[in-house]
């Protein structure tokens, strides 16, 4: 009996590889986007339901969630996908801004993660992949917002590790490096702050840094929806999947994988999970 996996923010990047890669290995794909016109390119086969998912739309994804059961049966697969990145400085950017990155990247995450649990819960089974970035184990200038929101992903996701392990739920954290999608473009937002001068030489490093990052070093969003597989359906308790060599780097100069596993050891074997 084929499995079934519901991606958010499908209609383009990762979230679109990840749910074109699952339905051509024979899952059935619950496809969600804000607008379901950009899933033209999945819609029409007969493993993908494409419906409507908003992140800052509770009625939407107690919606989704439904449709993708009624329609498959059971989702043995949670891919929270959908987000953006809100840059600038701190003190010169709305709180309005701050709060939809908040609302968009973690409650929005989370309000999905409580809407399948009930049915992950019934079956003792499934599996939750959150995509954070290696911006949730380290940041960059004028990344307050998105990093902080990436930093809440990994802390809940870790605790949610421990939660559900005993219910049959393995939680998972996909941390990609650059990656060669639309994030700089209608995934950005940039908060530039001339009414501040004090923070115009930064803001002006970080655009020109920005700039000259070379995409080529990036990684294509098939090549980390093939980590998003792997992390799906390894069988492991493993946590966190860095996917790309950048990254790996990245993050290989900040910490250690080994403590990492180690110290999650450790807690499981603590609470007898």
């Amino acid at each position: 009996m084929s499995q079934t996996i519901l991606v958010t923010g499908a209609s383009s990047g990762i979230g679109k590889a990840s749910a074109t890669l699952f339905a051509d290995r024979g899952w059935n794909v619950v496809a969600t986007m804000r607008n379901t016109d950009d899933g033209a390119g999945l819609a029409g086969r007969d493993n993908v339901l494409v419906t409507t998912l908003d992140l800052l739309d509770s009625a939407s994804i107690t919606a989704a969630v439904g449709a993708g059961i009624e329609r498959f049966g059971a989702i043995d697969v949670l891919l929270n996908n959908a987000g953006y990145g809100a840059y600038g400085p701190l003190e010169a950017t709305p709180m309005s801004v701050l709060r939809r990155q908040f609302d968009v990247n973690v409650f929005g995450l989370v309000e999905t993660i409580q809407a399948v649990l009930p049915s992950m819960r019934a079956q003792r089974s499934g599996v939750i992949v959150n995509v954070s970035s290696v911006g949730g184990r380290m940041t960059f200038p004028l990344g307050s917002l998105y990093h902080g929101s990436k930093w809440a992903v990994e802390g809940l996701s870790e605790a949610l590790h421990y939660e559900l392990a005993m219910l049959g739920i393995r939680v998972k954290l996909v941390e990609p490096g650059g990656v060669n999608t639309d994030f700089g473009g209608r995934s950005f937002v940039f908060t530039d702050a001339p009414e501040f001068p004090d923070y115009q030489p930064l803001v002006d490093m970080a655009a020109a840094a920005l700039q000259e990052e070379a995409s080529d070093d990036n990684q294509e969003p098939h090549e980390v929806a093939e980590v998003i597989f792997g992390a799906a359906t390894d069988g492991s308790d493993r946590i966190r999947y860095i996917s790309g060599a950048g990254a790996t780097q990245l993050l290989g100069n900040r910490y250690s994988a080994e403590q990492d596993e180690q110290f999650v050891a450790g807690m499981r074997a603590q609470f007898g999970l």
